[in-house]
């Protein structure tokens, strides 16, 4: 069967399967997030009411009978499109307007209407859903022989452009598919319940969203300052060597509005979650990728601080990243640009596989790969000269065009299951059997 043709006129390879995969934005998809209007007194006047103020005034002033008038019609709104809907109105009440009351004492309809006046939904996944990533579900039970049951995060972008982190459960099944489940209808954002700064004003954030039913309920979203306006392109990884399980970790770009770091994600059961910046010259730019095991006794990850190149780079304690090792550098007339890594390095028998992108002309983005040797990860044995996966005449158009792009992929039973991002909006898949894929790169 012909393969589609790319934007440029090319084929993909023919042993590229795609499959029937399509994930695409769903603006009914919303959390309940706090609402805190600006508390300037009106006229400057110290000695006016701010605006927090005034809104717990006018619902007070109620009468009884309205006030339950009042809450029962947003209850009966809202209360099926989010877990708790009371709990949370009671700690937007508690969080934003108890401090304003002055010891005033008011019903609990009239706390729960509060909050209601301050909470608000925000639609998380309205304008794309993109740059997935893939690793194995901590729970495999009840998984057909040959299968495989898995978490996919993805970057959903909603009002205000702003990204969070969000997840999809599904199974690959014995003959190569993959099929998802439904998501649930209710999200909710993962609270952060403990921060630590460092003496360098570092944040660790802990986490948690243990009401979340399931997996894929659980929305990581915008927590520190330096976080304020996203979490980009997370690389998830499941960690090996560690007795207490499984362990993930992933790398991110946490987005200000005006700058940008790489931080780690670090969690076991997908409801309980430390964020945490890293530090050194090495972790300056984007698209961090972390070894999936210690090599040597060092933590080891592809960078590419250069925002050209891809280095390797070694350290003892994760968070610090300095120095580095040339490891690639552009070589093929789609990557003349820069390249960058398309996710983690996996572990196969042949060797340490690093998916990779390549930018082109016209600013076109494809993805190729490359393998490295498994006991001196420094050295290059081979890497593709042509694209794996590539824009396509249906799949050129988008938020941003002519660009394919992933975070991660997996390899179950010699296949490379691939999900990847349709020019920065929706996302699909395809799989790759490893020896096909071998045999398509080039020696170096």
């Amino acid at each position: 069967m012909k393969q589609p043709e790319t934007a440029f006129g090319s084929d993909l390879p023919d042993f590229v399967r795609r499959l029937p995969v399509s994930l695409t934005p769903d603006p009914s998809m919303v959390v309940l997030r706090p609402f805190r209007p600006a508390v300037e007194p009106r006229n400057d006047n110290p000695l006016d009411k701010n605006r927090i103020e005034r809104i717990v005034s006018r619902v007070v002033s109620m009468p009884a009978a309205e006030v339950k008038r009042s809450l029962a019609h947003v209850m009966t709104g809202f209360a099926d499109r989010h877990v708790d809907v009371q709990a949370f109105f009671l700690k937007s009440y508690r969080n934003i307007a108890e401090p304003y009351l002055n010891d005033m004492l008011i019903t609990f309809d009239e706390q729960l209407l509060v909050g209601a006046y301050f909470s608000h939904e925000y639609s998380f996944q309205a304008a794309a859903l993109f740059n997935p990533s893939i690793v194995a579900h901590p729970d495999q039970s009840e998984v057909e022989e040959g299968g495989l049951r898995f978490v996919m995060s993805l970057r959903a972008v909603g009002e205000g452009h702003i990204s969070s982190i969000c997840f999809r459960t599904g199974i690959i099944t014995a003959g190569g598919d993959m099929v998802f489940d439904e998501p649930h209808d209710h999200s909710m954002i993962a609270a952060a319940n403990h921060v630590e700064a460092d003496p360098d004003g570092l944040e660790d954030v802990m986490l948690t969203c243990d009401e979340a039913p399931t997996v894929d309920a659980t929305v990581i979203f915008p927590t520190t300052p330096a976080q304020s306006n996203g979490l980009e392109d997370l690389r998830l990884l499941e960690f090996e060597g560690d007795e207490g399980g499984p362990l993930y970790y992933g790398t991110y770009t946490a987005y200000s509005g005006r700058a940008i770091r790489s931080e780690m994600m670090e969690t076991r059961d997908f409801k309980n979650f430390r964020l945490f910046p890293l530090a050194g010259d090495a972790s300056v730019n984007k698209g961090m990728g972390l070894f999936p095991r210690k090599l040597d006794g060092r933590y080891a990850m592809i960078g590419r601080q250069d925002n050209e190149n891809l280095w390797l780079l070694y350290s003892e304690d994760l968070r610090t990243w300095n120095g580095g090792e040339l490891l690639l550098q552009p070589k093929y007339d789609w990557e003349f640009v820069q390249i960058g890594n398309c996710g983690c390095p996996i572990e196969i028998e042949e060797g340490w596989l690093v998916l990779l992108h390549g930018v082109g002309a016209v600013r076109n983005y494809s993805i190729g790969a490359a393998l490295l040797d498994k006991k001196t990860p420094s050295k290059v044995l081979k890497r593709t000269a042509r694209p794996l996966v590539a824009p396509t005449i249906s799949e050129r158009e988008g938020y941003v065009p002519n660009v394919v792009y992933s975070c991660g992929g997996i390899v179950h039973q010699r296949t490379l299951y691939l999900p990847y991002a349709i020019a920065d909006s929706v996302t699909s898949a395809v799989a790759v059997e490893l020896d096909d894929l071998l045999d398509f790169m080039q020696p170096v």
